[in-house]
């Protein structure tokens, strides 16, 4: 890990902080990016997480910081810690991978958190696409709260490109109407290159994640004009309207009809929960619902294309102000290694209570 020269240190039943872990001026706590993800871990075990569970969900709360993704990372750590304290989701999950038709994967969650089963699927589903051209993963009974672009480039490593999509609960209307109906409904994408970081992009069905909107409700910022409505369908820049009301999706119907697809691909076509029947069955703890999850891992049979797309990533690169999508996120990392991360301190408390 990077970031520093500092470990956690575990005492009786609180985490101390330790020279890393500073106070700062404005209500905040300041983390060595190398202290994230012994603080999620060590949390998730204390709230019912078996070693190898704790480590996927931490893991992926680890990346989510250091690529400066602050809505999946230690934010997410209340949501996580409530649904294993609830009973919800299985701390102790042992997913199981199995051929259920000669090109799909099916993935049973052990009703646990999404990172392992994903962990279990990337190489045999990379391989069975290498061995027929394309392959389907089909994650079920799993409760999905994670940054999709880590896993589909987790198989872009692999030497396929790859499309995964997931629903949630209610928070975008369908065209033409202002009631909360699909998901966020994120779709990514990921293409591997040949010695260069793969590709990648993971971009909402709505004009903007709702952990960005929940992060300006926190912060008491408003938002542009066009990310959301209120309750009674009015437009609104109030972060906090808008998770009463809805997220718009991007592009008006266009978007929409994305988020009808990942309804479609992530619950009806796999057999799992599609988002207005995950908010009927969920108990409201604070975590994800459970869900679903479509990876497609396409494999063309050799470099060729892969090759061929670097003349595109080329005339891209010739414009200014361009670069490849995951970019953005790779850059940080240097800034975030040297700066660390700076979390509320009322968050920082609640991880400590565990």
């Amino acid at each position: 890990m990077e970031g520093g020269q500092g470990s956690l240190k575990i005492a009786g039943p609180t985490i101390e902080r330790t020279n890393f872990m500073e106070k700062t001026g404005n209500d905040t706590v300041k983390l060595a990016l190398d202290e994230v993800k012994p603080l999620a871990e060590e949390a998730l075990k204390r709230a019912g997480c078996n070693d190898e569970n704790a480590s996927a969900v931490a893991e992926c709360i680890y990346q989510a910081e250091r690529h400066g993704a602050h809505s999946h990372g230690l934010f997410r750590m209340p949501g996580y810690l409530a649904s294993l304290n609830s009973g919800k989701v299985n701390g102790k999950a042992s997913p199981k991978v199995s051929v259920s038709r000669p090109s799909v994967l099916s993935v049973d969650g052990d009703g646990g958190y999404a990172p392992l089963a994903h962990q279990h699927l990337a190489k045999p589903l990379a391989d069975l696409a290498k061995q027929q051209g394309v392959a389907i993963g089909a994650l079920t009974n799993t409760f999905h709260f994670a940054a999709l672009w880590q896993e589909v480039e987790l198989l872009a490593h692999e030497g396929v490109a790859a499309i995964a999509c997931t629903a949630f609960k209610p928070a975008l209307p369908p065209a033409g109407g202002t009631k909360p109906l699909y998901g966020t409904n994120p779709v990514a994408f990921a293409w591997p290159r040949e010695g260069a970081e793969p590709m990648v992009f993971d971009q909402a069905s709505a004009v903007m994640a709702r952990g960005e909107v929940m992060i300006a409700a926190r912060e008491g910022h408003t938002l542009p004009e066009g990310v959301g409505i209120g309750p009674d369908g009015n437009p609104t820049t109030d972060p906090n309207e808008i998770l009463k009301g809805a997220l718009l999706p991007f592009g008006g119907y266009k978007g929409a009809s994305i988020a009808l697809m990942v309804e479609l691909l992530a619950g009806a076509m796999i057999g799992e929960q599609m988002s207005f029947e995950a908010a009927a069955t969920d108990n409201n703890d604070g975590g994800p619902p459970r869900g679903g999850e479509f990876i497609l891992a396409i494999a063309p049979g050799g470099a060729g294309p892969f090759n061929a797309a670097e003349q595109l990533f080329e005339q891209i690169l010739t414009q200014d102000g361009t670069r490849l999508p995951g970019d953005g996120r790779r850059q940080k990392r240097a800034s975030v290694a040297a700066a660390g991360v700076e979390i509320p301190n009322a968050l920082y408390e609640k991880i400590a209570a565990i």
